[in-house]
């Protein structure tokens, strides 16, 4: 399994789009900033047959060291569940290995 960095998914569009590659990185991080101000505001986004992105509230919990066997407590925290969307789901449950067509 590959890392793709943010750099090389801005790499990949501005090449697949000729746009230049200062403007498809503004845009990007753009996108990702709106992303993380909405999940901020407790707003959910949903992008059709992507998938959605939602906060939720971990309860405050008592966890143990697996070493020292202490017992710790653990506060609550705010995290991000993603819930893939139809098209994704079936991409991915697909026999079928996906390679990008460069053609676009």
């Amino acid at each position: 399994m590959a890392t793709i960095t943010k750099k090389e998914l801005i790499d990949r569009i501005a090449e697949r789009t000729q746009a230049k590659r200062v403007a498809v990185k503004s845009i990007v991080q753009a996108f990702l900033d709106e992303i993380t101000d909405e999940l901020c505001e407790d707003n959910r986004l949903e992008f059709r047959d992507f998938g959605v992105f939602e906060t939720r509230t971990r309860a405050a919990r008592v966890a143990q060291n697996p070493k020292t066997l202490e017992r710790v407590e653990v506060p609550a925290k705010r995290t991000v569940k993603f819930k893939m969307g139809r098209l994704m789901r079936e991409r991915l449950s697909s026999n079928a290995v996906h390679t990008p067509d460069k053609s676009r």
